[in-house]
């Protein structure tokens, strides 16, 4: 996690209460975040109904899109419990890259990071059905794990079923039916916050046609 000095907090930092809005949805934006403390949920509209994102910690970086896109805001940005957070906008940003070039590299760092898993989370939530959805959150896990030898196809993927639940955007007693159906048909095994996938590939194929079943809708 990057360390954030003294001097930031003072010259940079911003307190919220808990539950304040930090910002709403489809809103100009013109300020983007980095969590020293606390977190923040990341909410979105998905047609009628209120989703959550992301649920974002310190280290992590959020509203980033104002700064390199001057988008307005994709989702709503709530602090959970107390969050101490720097604030830039597109002036101070520039300071703190002639400034402190080291913090602005690892700043542009998170930015790639960021926008990677913003798109990724937002392809399991475009697929249809649950099975599907819990099924790509462990593509997406697999995915960060390290590198494996091609003769394997299996997986750990170190996550509890609340976790798994909070990715695919579901109801953790209905992410629970799913995993409880991937381990009847002996597909996976959950031991404690551990997940073994024995056939990750399997996985792959079966997301891939759901993707294909709603290009072709």
């Amino acid at each position: 996690m990057m360390t954030i000095s003294d001097s930031l907090l003072k010259r940079f930092g911003k307190i919220f209460k808990d539950q304040d809005i930090i910002f709403c949805e489809f809103e100009p934006g013109e300020t983007f975040y980095l969590i020293h403390s606390g977190k923040v949920q990341i909410v979105k509209i998905m047609g009628d109904i209120e989703k959550t994102v992301d649920v974002l910690e310190p280290g992590e970086i959020f509203g980033e899109m104002a700064i390199l896109e001057g988008a307005p805001r994709s989702a709503t940005a709530i602090a959970l419990h107390k969050v101490v957070a720097l604030e830039f906008n597109r002036e101070n940003f520039k300071i703190l890259m002639q400034g402190n070039p080291q913090i602005a590299l690892k700043l542009l760092k998170l930015f790639t990071k960021r926008i990677y898993d913003q798109k990724r989370r937002f392809m399991i939530l475009t697929l249809e059905e649950i099975e599907a959805k819990v099924a790509d959150v462990f593509l997406m896990l697999a995915e960060k794990e390290p590198a494996r030898p091609e003769e394997t196809e299996e997986v750990e993927l170190h996550a509890s079923i609340d976790d798994i639940a909070h990715w695919a955007g579901l109801p953790p007693n209905e992410c629970r039916k799913v995993i409880e159906h991937f381990q009847r048909q002996q597909r996976i095994n959950v031991i404690e916050n551990k997940i073994i996938v024995h056939n990750i590939n399997d996985f792959s194929r079966y997301v891939s046609s759901k993707r294909k079943q709603l290009k072709n809708e």
